[in-house]
């Protein structure tokens, strides 16, 4: 991890792609796999640094930036879908030498676990879906916003206002952080290439069939804020009817960052959930 910047730590060619990572902790225990969300100026360590030394303790958890986002490599002419994201995420289990893991997946990163888990179920032992994409629904204005953003610090600000129920989590000073980190050279133009409107169309292309879906035989446990206005809690709700093994934890008074604004809360239920 760099001093100056924590959001940089190790480097690995996954793939072919450069890519930049967090792993921290060991044990005997299933490595984690975190996956990020896609909001703008998302990167691994923004969405997990305050879950990583907790789930850290007695296991290996290794959280990478995906294809396109943060601080790893965005090759010309690559074309970001879930084809391209779930090849990164195996490719970058491959790269470390992780045969198998446990897939903690936030928002967009849950549709990548879920589909992670349906094509490859071999590298996956359980499911964590936090707020997760996968199923069909209505595109959210929350979540239009999201992937509509065009840099400015009262854009980020609003942005950073509809992800948190909580408005006191979100200061001038983050807000341009993130905002800062939305401009690094390269990443806007990456981000507009992902979701251009309308928009509804890649919320279908981040689903699984409903089928495959049932077909899941993963330890699964499900988490949602009920509050949520960028994925709406209907998605968990559904993959909790959908997934045979599964259980599901809604947190009231929370919106789309439980993993920040329940932090402890969160990293328990991981921990006991992963511990089994």
């Amino acid at each position: 991890m760099s001093v100056e910047n924590p959001e940089i730590g190790l480097r690995i060619n996954a793939g072919g792609i450069d890519t930049n990572y967090h792993d921290a902790g060991q044990g005997r225990a299933t490595p984690v796999l975190l996956l990020h969300g896609s909001g703008p100026g998302v990167t691994a360590w923004a969405n997990w640094r305050l879950n990583i030394p907790l789930l850290a303790e007695g296991r290996r958890v290794v959280a990478p930036d995906m294809v396109g986002f943060g601080y790893t490599e965005r090759p010309d002419g690559i074309q970001y879908n879930l084809e391209t994201w779930v090849k990164h995420a195996i490719d970058f289990l491959d790269a470390l030498g992780i045969e198998q893991a446990d897939v903690v997946g936030n928002s967009y990163g849950g549709a990548l676990a879920l589909a992670m888990a349906i094509r490859h179920p071999q590298r996956v032992r359980r499911l964590v879906l936090m707020g997760a994409a996968g199923v069909d629904f209505e595109l959210t204005p929350g979540l239009d916003d999201v992937w509509g953003y065009t840099p400015s610090v009262a854009g980020m600000r609003q942005l950073m206002d509809s992800f948190a129920y909580n408005k006191a989590l979100v200061s001038d000073e983050l807000a341009e952080l993130r905002y800062r980190a939305s401009i690094r050279p390269g990443y806007q133009e990456a981000f507009a290439q992902m979701f251009p409107a309308p928009r509804q169309r890649w919320v279908d292309a981040l689903s699984s069939t409903e089928a495959d879906i049932r077909a899941l035989d993963k330890e699964t446990l499900i988490i949602h804020g009920r509050e949520d206005r960028i994925v709406p809690p209907v998605t968990s709700k559904k993959l909790f009817e959908l997934i045979e093994r599964a259980q599901l934890h809604m947190f009231g008074c929370c919106g789309h960052w439980t993993q920040i604004e329940h932090a402890a809360r969160f990293n328990r239920l991981v921990t006991d959930f992963l511990d089994e």
